[in-house]
């Protein structure tokens, strides 16, 4: 049987999934007995669908493809939360397969999803929603089942990561970093979603879901970015050895789901310490199978197309034998989400103060008072205009005593000159 395929969204992966189907669509035929074809394909944008050669069935109206009986499989690639809703939950109402590699649909309104695909007795699939061209979501429900992770972390971010990485290896400033970024196609013109870590946020949120069979949606994440991260930070954080990444965690403690987004120091002996550039990595724990890593390019049109057409093909096989999918929603649990005060870590903590007497001693009490032992204090840098940097390390403290110290550092009397950089350390 042919298997019909319905495109909404022509842009960079919508174009890769076209060229790809063009490219392979018979050794599909040949190596598995799977025959997909692209039918229908809806976009804003006529001239991309000239571009691509489909404009014999080209439409702008997406309900075209929902009305259409003959279609088994919608692939959503518009993004964002409004209208890719309604197209998703559409299709799957409409008794269609769905693929998508929407992270933010996923992350906001799976539940929803997720209920409306079993309601319809149909598929969603959406492993490019983590990770682009890295399979995380199809291991983690079908290889990984017979675990009880434990951890998910990971590099999940390539704008973040390549700045990081090249204010390390050039000593790029942030603003820099993120220029040289942009310029490269690397981050958007509007980079706030992956800087202020919201994508990453999304990603997690995706992840801890399947991991921990409880539903976390993107508002249970703890969520910070890399805009207060300089090269001081990064150069005594390799002085320390160790490196900073925009970290996702997601770990199943006695009190429930612990997760979050933030820069954090990795030691430069752990693996993603090694992750640089664009690439991505996530890293998953589980009680059988011990410690994996899964590698590669994070983004851009050509890894993320080639995660959509891996759901496609086999969605599509599940339509010609006449099957579902083995895992569907695994959201059984109901575990709680622990709070971010209760979070206990080592902190680095770098303060821009005032160069007079008694700074150091007005700190010193202030982290005796809220209990936060601290393991070291260095002057880093060159004392310039009056002020100077301090860099604090702490032993293994509760967050809220942290912020605590924080706020009441922040009202001491002429002391700090600038906003402190905090950064997680993760043994």
């Amino acid at each position: 049987m042919t298997v019909k395929l319905g495109l909404v969204g022509t842009g960079t992966v919508g174009g890769g999934c076209i060229d790809i189907l063009k490219n392979h669509r018979e050794d599909f035929k040949r190596h598995y007995g799977i025959d997909v074809e692209l039918v229908r394909v809806c976009s804003r944008n006529p001239e991309q669908a000239i571009a691509h050669g489909v404009e014999d069935i080209f439409t702008q109206d997406y309900q075209d493809i929902l009305n259409d009986p003959d279609i088994d499989i919608v692939v959503e690639l518009i993004g964002g939360t409004t209208v890719a809703r309604d197209i998703v939950v559409g299709a799957l109402k409409a008794g269609k397969n769905v693929v998508t590699a929407n992270k933010a649909l996923m992350a906001t309104y799976g539940e929803e999803v997720m209920g409306a695909a079993d309601e319809a007795g149909k598929e969603i699939a959406f492993e490019a929603s983590v990770g682009g061209g890295i399979p995380i979501i199809d291991p983690m429900k079908h290889s990984l089942i017979a675990n009880e992770i434990s951890s998910v972390m990971g590099i999940v971010n390539g704008t973040t990561n390549y700045m990081l990485t090249r204010m390390v290896e050039d000593g790029l400033s942030y603003d820099a970093a993120l220029k040289e970024a942009q310029e490269k196609g690397f981050a958007e013109a509007d980079p706030t979603a992956d800087v202020d870590g919201f994508d990453a946020a999304a990603k997690i949120a995706i992840l801890a879901s399947i991991a921990f069979n409880s539903r976390v949606t993107i508002d249970d994440v703890h969520t910070e970015g890399i805009r207060n991260v300089t090269t001081m930070d990064l150069d005594a954080a390799r002085d320390m050895g160790y490196c900073v990444k925009l970290l996702a965690l997601a770990h199943r403690t006695d009190e429930g789901v612990d997760v979050r987004v933030h820069p954090t120091m990795l030691p430069l002996s752990h693996q993603l310490a090694t992750v640089d550039g664009v690439y991505n990595a996530i890293y998953v724990t589980g009680d059988a199978v011990g410690e994996t890593m899964f590698f590669g390019e994070g983004a851009g049109a050509g890894p993320a197309a080639s995660a959509v057409m891996g759901d496609v093909v086999e969605v599509a096989r599940h339509v010609t034998l006449g099957v579902g999918p083995l895992v569907g929603c695994t959201c059984t649990d109901e575990l709680p989400i622990v709070p971010m005060d209760d979070l206990k870590t080592k902190y680095y903590i770098r303060f821009k103060v005032a160069d007079r007497s008694g700074v150091l001693a007005a700190m010193a009490g202030v982290f005796a008072k809220h209990n936060v032992s601290v393991y070291s204090v260095v002057q880093r840098g060159k004392k310039e205009s009056g002020q100077v940097d301090l860099v604090y390390v702490t032993h293994t403290a509760r967050e809220k005593s942290v912020r605590d110290v924080l706020a009441e550092i922040a009202e001491l009397d002429d002391v700090l000159r600038d906003e402190p950089s905090v950064i997680r350390v993760e043994e």
